[in-house]
């Protein structure tokens, strides 16, 4: 039995709640080839099913079989695959793919994948006809814990990643765990960085959870994901809840980020994944985070040690000082030139504070090379 049309066991519900934007996360197993996983969504003639070239032979008829009692028609487009992909060329595929068919602007749009074509898929959504109603279907970790979560959309620029976006809510996300199973062990780990990400900015309890089931998760026992999934969906809702279009408090969800964006775009966009790069950047922002005061030595090697065991790169590519200032000046959180960091205040809570460069020469001198 293929994953996407396993027999749907116990499933869990997460709700942002944005007022009329509200919407619920969907968590559970057979949950994308189930018809009734699709009821209740908004009604038109078409939807639109953007997916990847690696997703596609997974998922891409069972999700198209599962729409069709609800859409008389369901049209698909197929992209690259890879972050390498996240621009204007494949954005332009969509817009062409949604205006050949003659879709209006009541068209669904599904996007069917990880976070590159759930931020493309949203972002078409966000600008076509200046908005049409779009539901994430991730198939990855990292988009069912974080990516698809939340509202934020975007393409990346070569200067600058997510530099270029919209803030588009979903009307549902779909989070199929039977779809975990055909994850590449090296996307799967790149997934668990932004599970491990919530411990440290919101709940300690989770990070010491994290420890413990380690080994379930990696071996993808269910009902380890299911609740790894379900508490970091827990969470981002509650930071959502409080700040929809970041700012304020939701940029403590950018914890290792900055410095991640950095090694994504020095590197070129795709050479590390960005849950590589996120968690690589988490351990640059513990020593930060320690640097400044806030936490101690064992804090850092806690965190350092638990993402190592998931299989993460703990040091960063020499990229030189320079460059790793130049390209976070960058960064969406910089303001008038200066670098703002997510840093951990105190071990379960985490802050936007601004730090020295000399400092940050020093925590790239330990953490690269």
């Amino acid at each position: 039995m293929s994953p996407a049309s396993a027999t749907a066991h116990e499933w869990h519900r997460v709700r942002i709640d944005l007022g009329e934007r509200s919407y619920p996360i969907s968590i559970g197993t057979g949950l994308l080839g189930d018809t009734d996983s699709w009821a209740g969504l908004p009604r038109a003639a078409a939807a639109m099913v953007v997916t990847n070239d690696v997703v596609a032979p997974l998922y891409l008829e069972a999700l198209r079989s599962a729409l069709a009692p609800h859409y008389p028609q369901v049209h698909q487009v197929v992209l690259p695959d890879g972050e390498a992909h996240k621009d204007w060329a494949t954005l332009n595929a969509i817009f062409d793919a949604l205006l050949r068919h003659g879709c209006d602007r009541k068209t669904v749009l599904f996007a069917l994948g990880g976070g590159v074509v759930g931020d493309m898929a949203g972002f078409a959504a966000a600008c076509y006809m200046r908005g049409v109603p779009f539901v994430q279907v991730p198939t990855t970790l990292l988009a069912q814990v974080d990516s698809s979560v939340g509202g934020k959309t975007a393409i990346n620029h070569p200067l600058g990643k997510n530099m270029i976006g919209a803030f588009h809510q979903p009307a549902r996300v779909v989070c199929d765990l039977a779809v975990l199973d055909t994850l590449p062990p090296r996307e799967f780990s790149a997934g668990l960085a932004e599970v491990i990400k919530y411990g440290p900015i919101a709940d300690m309890d989770f990070l010491s959870w994290l420890e413990r089931n380690l080994p379930a998760l990696l071996a993808r026992d269910r009902d380890a994901l299911a609740h790894a999934v379900r508490r970091s969906c827990e969470i981002k809702a509650w930071v959502v809840g409080q700040d929809e279009r970041e700012g304020g408090v939701r940029a403590i969800l950018n914890f290792g980020h900055t410095f991640g964006h950095a090694i994504e775009a020095g590197l070129g966009f795709g050479e590390w994944l960005h849950g590589e790069a996120v968690g690589c950047g988490m351990v640059m922002a513990a020593e930060l985070s320690q640097r400044l005061g806030h936490v101690d030595a064992a804090f850092v090697e806690r965190l350092t040690a638990l993402l190592r065991a998931a299989g993460l790169p703990v040091r960063g590519p020499s990229l030189g000082a320079d460059r790793y200032l130049e390209l976070m000046r960058v960064d969406k959180k910089a303001e008038g030139g200066d670098i703002r960091f997510i840093v951990i205040e105190a071990p379960g809570r985490a802050v936007l504070r601004p730090a020295p460069d000399a400092i940050v020469r020093d925590v790239l001198a330990a953490c690269t090379g």
